[in-house]
């Protein structure tokens, strides 16, 4: 004969426990260890890098804002085919805002066109540097060998 098998009760408490009683997974690896950092946080470091390996040389550092931003932005909605050619065949890798109104002057730098055109961290990090010296001296009306004199050398 069988048993009548009770309806399970319909608890609301959630599990504390996963179903082997070992209780809940923490993190795979603590926040300290480099696992843990994202490809956005890895860039934004190789951007600080590049800052502090010039900033020594050039003083007025101090009034430019770095930022980093995914890809760059269209300057006037259109279609794709239409984006493609203001650009030509090629995407900007950093730019620059002018200091206007109380805002300091900015350099930006665009991660995923930089990340695609490097095989490695060493070859990104060399492009990041590059693309900085560019762009700083761009907006201080400067030649990149002023800014740093092994630009191109990498």
């Amino acid at each position: 004969m069988d048993k009548p098998v009770s309806p399970r009760s319909a608890d609301p408490r959630p599990r504390r426990r996963d179903r082997h009683g070992r209780g809940m997974r923490g993190p795979v690896a603590p926040p300290q260890v480099p696992l843990s950092a994202s490809r956005s946080e890895v860039f934004m470091d190789l951007v600080q890098d590049a800052v502090e390996r010039i900033e020594r040389r050039v003083p007025q550092l101090a009034d430019i804002e770095f930022l980093v931003l995914d890809v760059p932005r269209l300057d006037r909605p259109s279609d794709t085919a239409d984006a493609a050619d203001s650009w030509g065949d090629s995407v900007p890798l950093g730019g620059t805002i002018a200091a206007r109104e109380g805002k300091p002057a900015r350099v930006v730098v665009y991660r995923r066109p930089v990340e695609i055109r490097t095989k490695n961290r060493e070859e990104r990090a060399i492009l990041v540097h590059e693309v900085v010296v560019e762009q700083v001296a761009e907006l201080l009306g400067l030649s990149p060998e002023s800014i740093d004199p092994r630009y191109g050398e990498d």
